[in-house]
């Protein structure tokens, strides 16, 4: 049980240590055999999004009590390899994990001008992600010849009841070949064998990107984005054909800073939330919502200062586990873990 005075919280990754400058970007998956992965980008040379960045982890073997030492799964090799975006097929056991990659002198103003390269990878692991295979380009197969920038996720996909492997992933139209005008949009990455072939499937409205999903009771698909469009508001599409297309599309009433969030599903239309909860990026706050989305809790503050992205999970013990940014000047000093339990949540 989470203690009355809060969940547990440790720092998972401290930028300036182990070689890296900076850690960004969190991402979150519960193997079958009940290891969590702690998975984010090592930049080792700035905070900046461009550079030589690496995908690491740290494992946990004891519900997120204590983890292992920090490993590399992708090298950037001076170059980028970011936006990890893991999922775990309960069938088999393997561990999906999508990600992009991009010249280190070929930031996202250039690649939405069409001016340097950005390209979607996948790699997977079959041994709770002590090792990964060689990462091999899917740019073809998921992202099409009008597109110029791209990000799977980031955060962990979703397997439906049915097996369907779906990654939440979002792209720029090349209209303008202008980062400011062209359009950012959410959209989904599917597989229905197990992983074996992936492609496209449902596109959500315009002026969304980083997005997150969850499976509601009657089998509905709802993806929780980023909007650059609201007033400092979340969107949300939902699909009824298990991502295939998506035909509601619509804002809540969730603050948001126009940054990452995360949500994750826990049961019937039972949601959990995380995002910075302000207009700016700081307040880092978890809410539930009983009925799919429709009303939200109050929430549960974790971190009342400076704080952006965040992953959820729930882990085999039944807690709920919290990796998010957070820092005290700036918000990209560490990402700290939390755990804590639904009773907690609700009672905010």
């Amino acid at each position: 049980m989470t203690p009355e005075n809060g969940p547990v919280q440790t720092d998972l990754y401290t930028s300036g240590t182990l070689g890296y400058h900076t850690f960004r970007i969190p991402a979150l998956v519960v193997t079958t055999r009940g290891t969590l992965l702690a998975i984010a980008e090592g930049r080792r040379n700035s905070q900046h999004d461009t550079g030589d960045i690496d995908l690491v982890l740290r494992r946990s073997h004891d519900n997120g009590q204590t983890f292992d030492d920090m490993r590399v799964a992708v090298p950037g090799g001076g170059n980028v390899a970011g936006n990890p975006a893991p999922v775990v097929d309960a069938e088999t056991g393997t561990i999906w994990l999508w990600f992009c990659r991009n010249n280190a002198d070929g930031p996202e103003t250039m690649i939405c001008a069409g001016k340097a390269p950005r390209t979607v990878w996948l790699t997977s692991s079959d041994d709770d992600g002590q090792t990964w295979a060689d990462p091999r380009e899917m740019t073809a197969e998921v992202k099409l010849p009008g597109w110029t920038w791209y990000g799977t996720g980031p955060g962990h996909g979703l397997q439906l009841a049915s097996g369907r492997l779906l990654i939440p992933s979002y792209h720029v139209i090349g209209q303008n070949f202008d980062r400011a005008t062209d359009p950012y949009i959410s959209h989904l990455i599917l597989s229905d064998d197990n992983g074996k072939t992936w492609r496209l499937g449902g596109v959500a409205q315009p002026g969304t990107n980083e997005c997150m999903a969850a499976q509601l009771a009657d089998g509905r698909v709802y993806l929780n984005e980023r909007n650059y469009l609201g007033e400092y508001r979340r969107a949300f599409a939902v699909s009824h054909d298990e991502g295939e297309r998506f035909d509601a599309f619509g804002w809540h009433e969730l603050i948001d800073p126009i940054c990452q969030g995360a949500v994750l599903g826990v049961g019937g239309d039972r949601l959990v939330f995380s995002n910075a909860a302000s207009r700016a990026r700081e307040r880092l706050t978890v809410r539930s919502s009983a009925d799919g989305g429709q009303t939200w809790s109050r929430g549960r503050v974790l971190h009342d200062g400076r704080a952006a992205y965040s992953d959820l999970c729930e882990l085999p013990d039944g807690m709920l586990g919290c990796l998010y940014e957070a820092g005290s000047v700036g918000e990209y000093e560490r990402l700290r873990w939390a755990r804590f339990d639904l009773e907690w949540l609700h009672a905010g």
